[in-house]
């Protein structure tokens, strides 16, 4: 796409000159950054950078507007491709000054706030060239602020489907914004409808400001034809923390980083991620904790099953820098394989720059235990569902963590879903 594209893109989207200026400014230079950096997996042929952002929905959109998205009345976001299909936000939330919309209505509305935030703290669009050409052509996304002080006990969540029916890069940005003391719980889920071959690059901001408390969960079940970056990045000041829960049951070929920046003393990350890869996909997490502030508590928890000729690495890095003295760096990564063809990885690294400090790493790489399995079949519990019984206890931790009963139980279909391609 040319810079007159992105310029009638960003004209029709009624975006601000800084916005459309930063978009041009990230055009000039993506292409001559590197590709990020994960280990062990070679996708620098994947096609992630597609140029094409503004197709025109047909029946399609109509027919995603019929559908029910539940009753409840908490706060709800639905995007369908680039188009924002339901949005509520309760009047208390209005009136506590709560912003949860579309992140271009939030570009007009709020511009001083966003360009604050965006793309200035979390992550950096010269980091590589994937989130330089986010910054460029990003087409949709969501942008969530609570106030200072402001206490949400209810969850927030987002329902984004990709619009594969129609070819058409997807290419969205999720930015959240805790201010000092306040707390809130996010939960959203990705989809894919249709087959048409898609590119999808998707990154989220949390930014934690001083005493906030985010609990983040989200279940990604994008397309078989979709080949997909995806970057979370979390950005937390003094005694600030992110819970993070994170169900990977994608269906086509994914590239991660999910990371966590202590900056503050005090501040606490806690990283819990589950994987299932089929057929013969490829999936990789590169999770990352850097503990930056003194007294800073970075875990990570990676668990996966391989089945097929599939791939799944989980990189885990843990890097406590120098001046961080009574920092914790934890990690666990641990792939179950139920395939002789499939393909696991889980590779630790601690960097430990400072003195006076705690850190570990456990990682595996092996097949379900005979012996928990003998035991259920002994019980008069067929050969397949004692698999299906143990694999969900050993992926239990995430499914706990999510706090919306039917998100849980939509992700433990998925799982069984994806389990029972076992073989096909």
């Amino acid at each position: 796409m040319s810079d007159v594209n992105i310029r009638l893109f960003s004209a029709f989207k009624e975006e601000p000159s800084w916005m459309q200026d930063f978009r041009l400014q990230n055009l000039a230079q993506f292409e001559h950054l590197a590709l990020p950096s994960i280990e062990k997996v070679k996708f620098h042929r994947w096609p992630l950078t597609d140029t094409q952002i503004d197709t025109e929905y047909g029946d399609e959109l109509y027919r995603s507007q019929q559908y029910q998205y539940g009753t409840s009345d908490r706060a709800k976001i639905v995007q369908y491709g680039k188009e924002t299909i339901m949005e509520q936000l309760p009047q208390e939330l209005i009136d506590a000054g709560v912003i949860f919309t579309d992140l271009f209505t939030a570009v007009r509305d709020y511009p001083k706030l966003v360009q604050r935030y965006y793309m200035t703290k979390a992550v950096q669009p010269n980091e590589n060239n994937l989130t330089g050409y986010h910054a460029a052509y990003v087409n949709s996304g969501l942008f969530l602020y609570v106030p200072k002080n402001v206490i949400i006990e209810e969850p927030i969540e987002s329902l984004f489907i990709q619009n594969s029916f129609v070819k058409e890069a997807y290419n969205k940005h999720i930015l959240i914004v805790a201010d000092t003391n306040s707390a809130l719980t996010y939960v959203e889920n990705f989809e894919t409808e249709g087959n048409q071959a898609n590119s999808a690059n998707i990154i989220v901001e949390v930014i934690a400001k001083p005493g906030a408390k985010v609990k983040y969960s989200a279940v990604d079940h994008l397309g078989v034809h979709t080949t997909a970056y995806l970057n979370r990045r979390g950005y937390l000041e003094r005694d600030a923390s992110i819970e993070w829960a994170i169900g990977v049951m994608n269906d086509g070929n994914i590239i991660a980083d999910f990371d966590s920046d202590l900056i503050g003393d005090g501040s606490h990350s806690e990283i819990k991620a589950v994987a299932v890869s089929t057929g013969n996909q490829i999936q990789a997490l590169d999770t990352r904790v850097t503990n930056y502030g003194k007294h800073s508590i970075g875990h990570i928890l990676q668990h996966g099953v391989i089945l097929d000729r599939s791939t799944l690495t989980f990189n885990g890095i843990g890097h406590i820098i120098k001046g961080a003295k009574g920092a914790d760096a934890q990690q666990e990564s641990r792939i179950l394989m139920l395939s002789e063809n499939a393909k696991g990885d889980a590779n630790p690294l601690l960097l430990i720059d400072e003195n006076e400090v705690t850190a570990g790493h456990a990682a595996s790489v092996g097949r379900v235990d005979p012996e928990q399995l003998f035991y259920l079949t002994s019980r008069g519990i067929s050969q397949e569902e004692a698999e299906r019984l143990v694999i969900r206890g050993f992926l239990g931790t995430v499914i706990a963590a999510i706090p919306i009963k039917e998100i849980r139980d939509g992700l433990i279909t998925m799982i069984d879903k994806k389990l029972r391609k076992k073989g096909s």
